[in-house]
């Protein structure tokens, strides 16, 4: 396996079609694009737009201390340019556009409360800026602690890392990894113009980041197909590693180097799946032999996605009846040495499911 840079999965889960001719500007993949110049009172104001946004959600209501950081850390710094959907493609919408009307646009959408495609290669979606409610989400359920040491796997645009450093008051603690040295050099960039200085580490993300090891917290923003092995080896006992994993969000505490368990969130989540690891079977669109009506149904989705290689559609939809539509909650994996399995209700129960090394 090898560690994407992307966060948010911004596909119609086909590819991203054809950019819509633009004004010109960076590249997407120049890494000297210009840092935003951006009038602060403007940039201030839409970030409390945003952050009020957020709050609506009640997500904060058990760490209100991330309120604190959204409102700190400013987004448009991370996001000089994003791919805009449009009729027939997208277009660029970048910080130093000639137009004000243009800049304008491209300030309100970096703090609307959407994810942002931040890079394409050959019409495919690299990277993103998640959707910041559900980066609150994910922060916030990670539970980190004063003093924690958290690695991240998915550098992206560096915003997320940003958050961490502004949480723990120590660039220090906080390392963000990412396969593709372009998008580590830009989120070094990045983090450096919003005054932060975390590690930021070009290589395998599956593989962690042994010698900034070990760890309290784990935060992947790629999905996954199983749990790598070298993350609960880098990981103290009692740590919490969470991953998106089929369509959701995997928590995990770590017991020791060889075992792990959790369940997952009630959040669904689609991100960018973690680039070289090996896929598995797709699914047939849409599954034969399944009502409409359940074929739609997210949660059934959902245990389609964790089990391409174990259940067929027509066997997933009688388990799914069967046992009462359960819920995302209802699910977990667990760890043991080399074996790694999802489990529905109990880690020893009827329902087992192997995963991929």
């Amino acid at each position: 396996m090898v560690s994407d840079g992307g966060d948010q999965d911004l596909r119609p889960r086909t590819s991203v079609p054809a950019l819509a001719p633009t004004a010109p500007g960076p590249h997407s993949g120049t890494i000297g694009a210009p840092e935003p110049d951006t009038p602060p009172a403007a940039a201030a104001q839409a970030r409390r737009a945003l952050v009020r946004a957020i709050d609506a959600t009640g997500v904060w209501d058990t760490d209100p201390v991330w309120r604190e950081a959204f409102t700190a850390v400013p987004r448009h710094l991370f996001v000089p340019y994003y791919y805009a959907p449009v009729p027939g493609g997208h277009e660029r919408r970048w910080c130093g556009d000639p137009d004000p009307r243009a800049r304008d646009r491209w300030l309100r959408g970096v703090y609307e409360d959407v994810p942002l495609a931040t890079r394409l290669r050959d019409g495919d979606l690299v990277s993103s800026s998640s959707q910041p409610s559900l980066m609150a989400v994910m922060l916030t359920e990670l539970r980190v602690r004063d003093g924690d040491r958290v690695l991240e796997v998915g550098a992206g645009t560096g915003y997320n890392a940003a958050l961490l450093a502004h949480r723990l008051g120590d660039d220090s603690l906080v390392t963000t990894v990412d396969l593709e040295p372009e998008i580590t050099e830009s989120a070094r960039r990045h983090l450096a113009a919003a005054g932060h200085r975390p590690a930021v580490v070009t290589g395998d993300g599956a593989r962690g980041v042994p010698e900034r090891a070990p760890f309290d917290r784990i935060i992947a923003t790629c999905a996954l197909t199983s749990v790598p092995r070298a993350w609960p080896g880098q990981c103290v006992p009692g740590a919490r590693v969470l991953a998106p994993l089929a369509t959701g969000l995997l928590t995990l505490t770590v017991r020791d180097a060889g075992h792990a368990e959790g369940r997952f969130l009630h959040t669904p989540a689609y991100f960018v799946p973690l680039r070289g690891a090996a896929r598995r079977a797709a699914r047939e669109e849409p599954p034969d032999g399944v009502p409409p009506a359940a074929a739609d149904h997210e949660l059934f989705r959902f245990l389609l996605a964790l089990t391409p290689d174990d259940l067929d559609p027509r066997a997933a939809h009688a388990l799914w009846e069967r046992e009462g539509r359960p819920v995302r909650e209802r699910y977990g994996v667990s760890v043991d040495g080399d074996r790694r399995w999802a489990w529905l209700d109990r880690p020893d129960g009827r329902y087992r499911w192997p995963l991929p090394e």
